[in-house]
């Protein structure tokens, strides 16, 4: 009985010995859990942050394009309506040399049909 109270013994022994490294091991384990379960949620926390600040830039950006949008029509608009007026001006310019040059000869033949 005592051989078998040894092996009774060493068996216990070695159990325990296998319970603590198990123990041990389940500690070990459970402490990366939790410094992961921190890392998740601090990275949840920076996922929640950079969003809000996407969708402020978002925005931002959407209405600066708008504006950038109004300017190119603004200019279009104002570079075709000058194009016209210079065009204007240009036949304006056109018909008073036309215009002139009718009245000088006007005169002219005018002048010389007094002097004669």
């Amino acid at each position: 009985m005592t051989q078998q109270g040894a092996a009774l013994q060493t068996y216990n022994n070695e159990l325990v010995k296998c319970i603590e490294e198990l123990c041990s091991k389940r500690e070990e384990l459970n402490r990366q859990i939790l410094q992961e379960e921190e890392e998740k949620t601090k990275l949840q926390n920076d996922i929640r942050i950079l969003t809000e600040k996407l969708s402020r830039v978002n925005e931002s950006l959407a209405r600066k394009l708008a504006s950038r949008n109004d300017f190119d029509r603004t200019i279009a608009e104002t570079e075709a309506a000058y194009m016209k007026i210079l065009e204007s001006s240009q036949t304006l310019l056109n018909v008073l040399k036309r215009e002139a040059g009718s009245l000088s000869k006007g005169t002219l033949s005018h002048s010389a049909h007094k002097d004669s």
